[in-house]
């Protein structure tokens, strides 16, 4: 039998990377993923270190695929002749967003809190504007707390072709996530700079293209995903995710406030857990409140995109790994997400190929 333990991936990498610079290894039947994190360090060469590594590993017995993902701190531009423009507070000046090749648009899901039920609706969003006839992408960006995985229902490992990450395919719709490169119980310590430099790598060394929309489900807060996400990406608009509760409302707004800073258009506000109707006899219940996102969105002066309801079917289906706009797409709880994905896709101006 091969030995694929981590120490003998190690050793099989002695030769190619120094040892410290492997944050992460993953050993799932034969098929390896590798995180390296250089730091400060990143090699000049690093599409070829990449290359290296992963013959280096495919070499061993056993293996069957081999994908290696590397992150690191970004370091300062050279001061060049003359002095660097500085921008009001005598920092850098941000790097301007560019498009990712292939793509129309960019669109982030977005919530101030965690809890809201924001990655489930990404994917049904996703799903529902799939169903509209449109090429569609899912990335997931939490890097600290990945769900895209279990909610499509993919194991699969992603493979690299000419130096680029190639998506997986589920449900019609292209999708990637910092949790298909690392065990899923692997917890991820990174500090903001490594964050940052693997949110770049999903943005913009995965293949995405050709996509009428790539939908970004966005780790919850405003923090260094955020941050790096608008100052690396076009992004044709933001959607914000919410309940119906005080508490939810006022981190929703924090969130909307900080896409309209970065002038990114609001598409529009979700009131997700809207009502619940229960089942046996029918009675509608508003176990988080009701109406407060459509109030928010009236002060705030964004759409209102609509309600989604808090029904056990949903939860399920995600759990299952197929979104209920997959599993049972005549349910109302499918035409909710269709209607919102009518209305975004509207805000786009987005005509099926």
């Amino acid at each position: 039998m091969s030995d694929l333990s981590e120490s003998a991936i190690r050793s099989a990498l002695s030769d190619v990377i120094r040892g410290e610079a492997i944050a992460a290894i993953v050993i799932d039947d034969g098929n390896i993923g590798i995180v390296l994190d250089f730091g400060s360090d990143k090699p000049t060469d690093a599409a070829a270190v990449r290359a290296r590594a992963e013959a280096a590993v495919k070499a061993m017995p056993g293996v069957a695929s081999v994908n290696v993902v590397m992150t690191a701190a970004k370091t300062p531009p050279a001061m060049p002749s003359g002095g660097m423009k500085l921008g009001a507070h005598g920092t850098p000046p941000p790097p301007k967003p560019t498009t990712i090749p292939g793509v129309r648009h960019v669109v982030a899901v977005a919530s101030g809190k965690g809890g809201v039920g924001k990655s489930t609706t990404s994917v049904n969003l996703a799903l529902a504007l799939r169903d509209l006839g449109l090429s569609v992408g899912i990335l997931d960006a939490d890097i600290f707390g990945p769900s895209l995985p279990m909610l499509l229902g993919i194991t699969e490992k992603p493979s690299l072709k000419d130096g680029m990450i190639q998506p997986i395919l589920s449900h019609g719709v292209k999708a990637m996530s910092i949790g298909l490169l690392i065990d899923n119980d692997q917890p991820v310590v990174w500090r903001g700079p490594r964050v940052m430099g693997a949110t770049q790598q999903l943005l913009k060394e995965v293949a995405w293209g050709p996509l009428d929309v790539l939908i970004v489900d966005m780790p919850p807060g405003t923090g260094d995903v955020q941050l790096t996400m608008v100052q690396q990406a076009t992004l044709s608009g933001a959607v914000i995710v919410s309940t119906p509760q005080d508490l939810a409302l006022i981190d929703a707004r924090k969130g909307l406030a900080m896409f309209r800073k970065v002038n990114v258009p609001i598409l529009g506000i979700i009131e997700n857990m809207s009502s619940y109707l229960c089942p046996a006899c029918g009675h509608e219940a508003h176990i988080f409140g009701h109406g407060g996102a459509a109030e928010a969105a009236a002060e705030l002066d964004a759409p209102f995109l609509g309600g989604i309801p808090l029904d056990m079917k949903i939860r399920l289906s995600a759990d299952e790994g197929k979104p209920i706009v997959e599993s049972a797409p005549e349910s109302p709880e499918a035409a909710a997400y269709k209607r919102i994905a009518k209305a975004v896709a509207a805000s786009l101006s987005v005509v099926p190929a």
